[in-house]
Parts: structure tokens; C-alpha cells; sequence
């Protein structure tokens, strides 16, 4: 059978004379394709249906008439697809009046004027290919703003993450730190039931909060930054506005402000340093009035603080980071988080470049 690439009329009609009247008409524009009956004419609908761009359907046929070859037509969806003439002798007003609600474009009755119908069918088909054209440049033109859309968004979170790891950098920390937090962070949410009830999506976006946990210490001057020995009580003061800061700060980028990340990254800029029995700031939260994310990241930055080698002192081993921790010399946490965390430690050691401890 020849090959129909585009632009092809089916006609189905039970009358070879009336095929062969249809034929001679459209010939000279389109590939055709002959059935005799509805079957056929459904089958060759199925295999053909790119390449169709009209199909001329009788009524009256054996086996399927025209009008249940409509209905199924409509059932498969491609009535919208691809414009159906009825060719009818009966212009019976019911008749009509069903094969319009099935779908067809229009209905030409026998006998056949040949310039009428090559017109009125050749604008049909104009009129499908049109709103094909312009369907798919409103594919493109939306495909296109969405991954500007992306790009804006990966370049406001990009400065957001440039701008967190300058900050490490100040506080004479590796712009490792950031990454670390992220990936411990997600670690426990994936591999415990810490993360029970969130989406790969909502792990994704608490990721992306988690590196900007610190960013309100852009406020805090470098003496108190760097600082060797113990704060002052002054100087602690200060410091612990690290947190509201940061929460303002990230309140006041828009790209942030309208990211998805932002409730999760606003939270945990604010709350990741209060404690599980209220003796954390700035607002005292007492147990899970914190979220567990905010919680898991407060307990991430402990132990990445405890592994890693600072301006103020050298790293520690990692089972004497981890029961520091379990013995509460590094603040109060809630029981369970500690407990999954004792559970996963061994993969957190992963991302250091030398294991401390064992």
C-alpha cells in the first residue's frame, strides 16, 4: 500500500461510484485512501490518523454506518483531531442534528457539486491546519518561558548559594559547610522515617533551605566572627541575632521570596538554632513547635561544626562529635531525631574527605 505521509482525505463510502466522484475531485491536492465500509474506514482512521487532514464519511453503509463510525471516533478523541464530513442523501433534521453533536465540521448532501464541496472542505482543512500552527507556537512560546522561568529561578537560587558560601568563607569556614548541611539534611529526611509524608520535591526545597541556614551572619562584624575565645555575653547577643537577620534578609530577595524553597529556608534561617526543651532562640520553641526539618538542620550544623577543623579549634573524631552529642554537651534535641541520627552517623562520614573517627 502506498505510503501517506501528509495531506491525505479519506473517504468512506459503500458506492464505488461516489469514491471514485470524491477521488477526482480531491485527487489533484491529496493523497487518497478508499474504504468501502465503516470498518475499514475505521482502521484505516487508526492507521493513518497523522497523516489524515479530512475525513468524507457516507451514512448509510453496511456493517458500521456513518454514524457509529462517528461515535467511535469521538470516543478516541479524533474528532478534535481531525475535520469529519458527513456525506448524506437524508437531510433529515435528526440525523443532522446528531452528527453534529458527534463532532462533524459539516455535512454535504448527494449529489456532490464539486466546486462547493472542494471549497468548503478545503477551508476546513485550513482552517485545522491554522490552529495547528499556532497550537504548537503556543507550545513553543510556553515551553520557552518556562525554562526562562527556570533559568531566573536557578540564577536568584545561585546568588542566594553564592552569597551563603561567601559567608563561610568569612567566618574562616569551608564553603564546604553549606553543601554538607544540605546533604545531611536530605540524607535523614530519604533514609529515616524523619521524612515521612514528604515528597521528593518538598526534600528537594528543604535541601535548598537548609544552605541558607546561616546567611544572617552577614550582620555580624568579623571580630565576633572570627572571634578565638569565648563571647561575651554583649558579643553573644549580637551574635544570636544571626538568625532574625537572616530571615529578613531572605524576606527581601524577591527571587527567594517567590521560590518555592522560601517558607522552608525562611523557617529555618529564623528557628534552626532553638532546642527541644525551650532553651534555644529567638522564640524558645519547646519541642515540635519547631519543624523536624529546622530541627534536623540545627542538629546537622552541630556535628559538622564538631567534625570540621575552625578558626577556633581543631576537628574532633567522629564518634567524639557523635557522643557529645547523644550526651547532651552540645545542646537538647528531640529523642527521636537523635536516635535516627545515631542510626545513619556512619553515612554521614561519607562526605568528609577522611573519616574522623571510628
Amino acid at each position: 500500500m502506498k505510503d501517506f505521509k501528509e495531506e491525505t482525505i479519506l473517504i468512506v463510502d459503500d458506492e464505488e461510484i461516489n469514491r471514485a466522484i470524491l477521488a477526482n475531485i480531491f485527487s489533484p491536492q491529496y493523497n487518497i485512501i478508499e474504504a468501502e465500509n465503516g470498518q475499514i474506514g475505521l482502521a484505516a482512521t487508526q492507521e493513518y490518523q497523522d497523516s489524515i487532514c479530512a475525513i468524507l464519511l457516507d451514512v448509510v453503509m453496511p456493517q458500521l454506518n456513518g454514524i457509529e463510525v462517528l461515535r467511535r471516533l469521538r470516543l478516541q478523541g479524533l474528532t478534535k483531531k481531525i475535520p469529519i464530513f458527513l456525506i448524506t442523501a437524508d437531510a433529515g433534521s435528526s440525523t443532522m442534528r446528531e452528527a453534529y453533536d458527534l463532532g462533524v465540521m459539516d455535512v454535504i448532501f448527494k449529489p456532490v457539486v464539486p466546486y462547493i464541496v472542494r471549497r468548503r472542505v478545503n477551508s476546513v482543512v485550513e482552517l485545522f491546519r491554522a490552529r495547528h500552527r499556532l497550537g504548537a507556537e503556543v507550545e513553543r512560546q510556553r515551553d520557552q518561558l518556562l525554562i526562562q522561568a527556570q533559568q531566573l529561578a536557578e540564577m536568584g537560587m545561585g546568588m542566594v548559594e553564592a552569597l551563603s558560601t561567601a559567608i563561610e568563607f568569612r567566618s574562616d569556614e569551608s564553603g564546604e559547610h553549606v553543601r554538607r548541611i544540605h546533604d545531611i539534611t536530605c540524607l535523614l529526611l530519604r533514609d529515616t522515617p524523619l521524612g515521612n509524608g514528604l515528597s521528593e520535591s518538598q526534600i528537594k526545597l528543604i535541601g535548598v533551605g537548609a544552605v541558607t541556614h546561616d546567611v544572617g551572619k552577614i550582620s555580624i562584624p568579623d571580630a565576633i566572627l572570627n572571634k578565638r575565645g569565648r563571647l561575651t555575653p554583649e558579643e553573644f547577643e549580637l551574635m544570636k541575632t544571626h538568625t532574625i537577620k537572616g530571615a529578613e534578609l531572605l524576606s527581601r530577595i524577591p527571587q527567594m521570596r517567590e521560590h518555592s524553597a522560601y517558607q522552608y529556608a525562611y523557617d529555618i534561617a529564623l528557628h534552626h538554632h532553638e532546642r527541644w526543651d525551650g532553651g534555644g532562640y529567638p522564640h524558645h520553641l519547646v519541642g515540635d513547635e519547631t519543624p523536624i526539618w529546622t530541627q534536623i538542620v540545627s542538629l546537622a550544623d552541630v556535628y559538622d561544626a564538631l567534625v570540621s577543623k575552625r578558626c577556633y579549634k581543631d576537628a574532633l573524631a567522629a564518634d567524639v562529635a557523635m557522643n557529645m552529642i547523644l550526651n547532651g554537651q552540645c545542646g537538647v534535641f528531640n529523642p527521636k531525631l537523635l536516635e535516627y541520627f545515631r542510626q545513619v552517623e556512619p553515612s554521614l562520614r561519607k562526605f568528609y574527605h577522611t573519616s574522623k573517627g571510628a
